[in-house]
């Protein structure tokens, strides 16, 4: 009988996997996309998008319901309790990417009102890049219970600081030259700032699985880099 429901709770624990997997790949999906319609204006592939966080929320929820209901029914302990709770935590931050993904595509139309330059054009792609690497790594670290990896994808957040910084002092320098590239490069601002985000929930979930697998936390202290009100100080 207790052979039996250990094997029982294992495959409640590999179902909540199995949807962190799906919610990360899906995660990843989305970013690559809505960076891709953003740059070539391909507003299908923007409403692709947007659609597709409809699927996000609906795998959240799933997984937030199996959640409760593994806990209710087989009230975990110690590390057990630590991965169900992790999981809860780390869908609700993979929801929160597709949200930003999705913010993204919603520019897409208005970018492509204003001509790009090409060298900005260049850097955005260069940073969703970086960030898709991030969130590729961080679910792949997860699923194989590397915490080390963990650790090294949460200092390497503050990479994705710096591009966005260097992001926001070329926006202004193109504004500043141009008053007719104000309308899109403001767009490909928060755009900038989206991915610069999603860098930050790869961060919580790199912490939140750090956590699970060690049952310590990583210091509260992280790197953090964001040198734009510097920027804007040194116009």
């Amino acid at each position: 009988m207790g052979e039996h429901t250990v094997t029982s709770f294992d495959a409640d624990l590999e179902q909540v996997d199995r949807l962190i997997r799906d919610m990360g790949t899906l995660a990843s999906a989305m970013v690559r996309a809505a960076t891709d319609a953003l740059l070539a204006s391909d507003a299908a592939r923007a409403q692709l998008v947007i659609s597709e966080d409809a699927l996000m929320d609906a795998r959240q929820r799933e997984l937030d319901e199996r959640a409760i209901t593994l806990i209710a029914r087989r009230q975990p302990m110690a590390q057990d309790l630590r991965a169900v709770v992790g999981a809860v935590r780390m869908a609700a931050d993979l929801e929160r990417i597709g949200d930003l993904a999705k913010n993204i595509a919603k520019r897409a139309g208005s970018v492509a009102h204003g001509a790009t330059p090409r060298p900005l054009a260049h850097s955005i792609e260069s940073m969703s890049g970086m960030v898709l690497r991030q969130v590729d790594g961080v679910v792949a670290a997860y699923v194989a219970r590397d915490a080390e990896r963990l650790k090294a994808l949460r200092v390497d957040d503050e990479k994705v600081d710096i591009q966005y910084t260097s992001i926001f002092r070329e926006l202004l320098t193109y504004m500043m030259e141009d008053p007719r590239n104000i309308t899109a490069c403001t767009h490909l601002l928060f755009c900038a700032k989206n991915l610069e985000r999603i860098g930050d929930h790869v961060t919580n979930i790199a912490e939140n699985g750090y956590y699970v697998m060690t049952g310590s936390q990583l210091p509260a202290q992280r790197p953090k880099i964001d040198e734009t009100a510097m920027a804007v100080l040194a116009e």
